[in-house]
């Protein structure tokens, strides 16, 4: 893949806005000023009132000073953390195999994996897991709790990484395929040894950014009573009578978890990026 493909893409994508002007980023910047202080203020608030009502004091937070309680959370961020990677080691190839079958000259291969994208994408996650978690049990089949979490999250996102690969093979100019044919190569060979390569590389980006969603994805586990870090915030709040810390605490490592999944993302964007020929 070359960066001339990439500008391509990157131009067709600014063909559909205008650049601000002048006055349109004078615009932008006072509503930015006027966002952030609108946000400190939201924040100054929420602090002020936290402090009136009691949310403030040492006695409330010392809690998760405690090792065993910061053991039990490290246990749920690891929980959360193998659902994260259980899907996406599973969505990632299965995404890739649906690209394929939606690519293929067959109908017969075709169709079905069209349908099964479409109506995938379309149901949201949330009524998949009860679909499992009330519908399994009365064809008399039962899964442990880690898996009732896991199959809905694969089948959704594996409809959407699909549609991440198909579309960056289409953005790869018909060139790469013809040249490939007039090397003797067929069909197959084409797609596994010139196409999907390149796809992977140009749709990196995109498909890091949808792994990484699986973390999120991940805190519907109290649907299932899995343990993970969310839900085990509710149990350690519910029981402690500090629900509020309980989540102030989690939402920050939530926050420091995707922090740290951002900056690898963009580590591997840069790696992926810096390999490609003019």
């Amino acid at each position: 893949m070359n960066t001339g493909l990439l500008q391509r893409i990157g131009a067709q994508d600014a063909a559909l806005f205008d650049a601000p002007g002048p006055r349109g980023r004078r615009r932008i910047r006072i509503a930015t000023v006027i966002s952030l202080i609108v946000l400190a203020a939201l924040i100054v608030l929420a602090v002020r009132q936290f402090a009136v009502n009691g949310q403030l004091r040492w006695s409330k937070w010392e809690l998760f000073t405690q090792w065993p309680v910061i053991r039990y959370l490290l246990d749920a961020l690891g929980a959360t953390l193998q659902v994260t990677l259980v899907s996406g080691a599973v969505a990632l190839p299965l995404g890739a195999l649906l690209a394929l079958a939606r690519l293929s000259r067959s109908p017969l291969v075709r169709l079905p994996a069209a349908v099964y994208v479409e109506v995938l994408r379309a149901i949201p996650l949330l009524l998949l897991i009860y679909a499992f978690l009330l519908g399994l049990p009365g064809t008399g089949l039962r899964i442990p709790l880690f898996w009732q979490l896991i199959l809905p999250i694969v089948l959704t996102n594996a409809a959407v990484l699909a549609e991440i690969f198909r579309a960056a093979v289409k953005a790869l100019p018909k060139g790469q395929t013809e040249a490939a044919h007039a090397l003797g190569l067929g069909y197959w060979p084409t797609v596994r040894l010139v196409v999907l390569p390149q796809a992977v590389r140009l749709s990196a980006p995109a498909l890091i950014s949808q792994v990484i969603r699986l973390l999120k994805d991940s805190t519907l586990g109290y649907v299932v009573s899995y343990l993970e870090l969310l839900y085990s915030a509710r149990v350690l709040g519910e029981f402690n009578h500090t629900v509020i810390q309980s989540f102030v605490v989690v939402a920050g490592v939530f926050v420091v978890a995707n922090l740290t999944l951002a900056a690898i993302a963009g580590h591997l964007e840069r790696r992926l990026g810096g390999g490609t020929h003019p």
